[in-house]
């Protein structure tokens, strides 16, 4: 419309200048004047259109993406409630039958012994998913206070080691090559916790009696954490998403593994915190690779 009315304008002048006793080289000059500011006035019409087609392209993106969003954390959330409900459900049922069976039978010292212990693991276990809970929610909310301090790196890991090998010692292998005394400056229990996430993140996506091999390299810049497991691997499509908070690959109710997606997305932010970087490779010939990179 506007293209046609500055057409109509233009042809209304034109007439005008027909109708003017001018001379003709008079006349030419002003009808090329009219014909430049038709021009210049159809370039702004343009200009101004393609700007509003623009905008108007990047808000359909942009709610696009918004609404894309919004359905990842739906079904994000959708599958921490039901995980967090397993992983809640799944322990204090055993808790609750070793006490059922201590309370009810006459049972000899070894048998009590192995009912305490697995009581004791799966008391364990509910105790990290609310720590991991407590701590992914100080880390969303940028409240997180980090007590950092020099400390035997080599030690923690070691102990996590020890501790998880006792766990897993019918079901899963543990091996490691640790260097030895690697210190480091910075929070004990969060790198703790991320070592731990991440030797239990290679137990749940790996076949019975796989191994999982820890190292510890002490470099002359930097110190390497390395995880390799024999597991199932991780698509490429989906390594970039592994560290956000709440994501797991599939869908929960079809899902065998445990686990509420808090893991890789508390060790991704307490490296982090410790400048450090963490990477995730496919391992050979199967399996995953994560390594956490930090700067002396």
């Amino acid at each position: 419309m506007l293209v046609q009315l500055n057409q109509e304008v233009f042809e209304h002048k034109i007439e005008m200048v027909e109708l003017k006793k001018s001379y003709p080289l008079e006349k030419a000059k002003q009808k090329d004047i009219l014909v430049k500011k038709l021009h210049e006035r159809w370039t702004m019409v343009a200009g101004e259109g393609a700007v509003f087609l623009t905008l108007l392209v990047i808000g359909i993106n942009m709610t696009r993406r918004a609404f894309r969003k919004e359905a990842l954390l739906v079904r994000q959330q959708k599958n921490f409630l039901l995980s967090v409900t397993h992983e809640f459900k799944s322990p204090l049922a055993g808790i609750k039958l070793s006490l059922q069976t201590l309370r009810k039978y006459d049972l000899n010292a070894e048998k009590k012994e192995g009912l305490i212990n697995r009581s004791l693991n799966e008391t364990e276990r509910i105790h990290n998913l609310i720590e991991n809970a407590l701590m992914a929610a100080q880390i969303e909310g940028h409240s997180i206070e980090l007590q950092k301090e020099e400390f035997d790196l080599s030690e923690l890991v070691k102990k996590i080691i020890a501790d998880k090998s006792e766990v897993y010692h019918l079901t899963h292998e543990i091996t490691s090559s640790i260097a030895e005394n690697v210190t480091m400056t910075g929070d004990a229990l969060a790198i703790g916790s991320m070592v731990l996430n991440l030797v239990e993140n290679a137990e749940k996506y790996s076949p019975p009696n796989s191994k999982t091999h820890v190292e510890l390299i002490n470099r002359d810049r930097y110190i390497v954490i390395r995880v390799s497991d024999n597991g199932v691997g991780i698509p490429d499509e989906e390594k970039e998403y592994v560290f956000d908070m709440f994501y797991r690959v599939g869908n929960e109710e079809m899902r065998r593994t445990k686990g509420t997606g808090l893991g890789l997305y508390i060790v991704k932010n307490v490296a982090a915190l410790h400048n450090g970087k963490v990477f995730v490779k496919d391992n050979t010939p199967q399996g995953t690779v994560f390594e956490v990179i930090f700067q002396k």
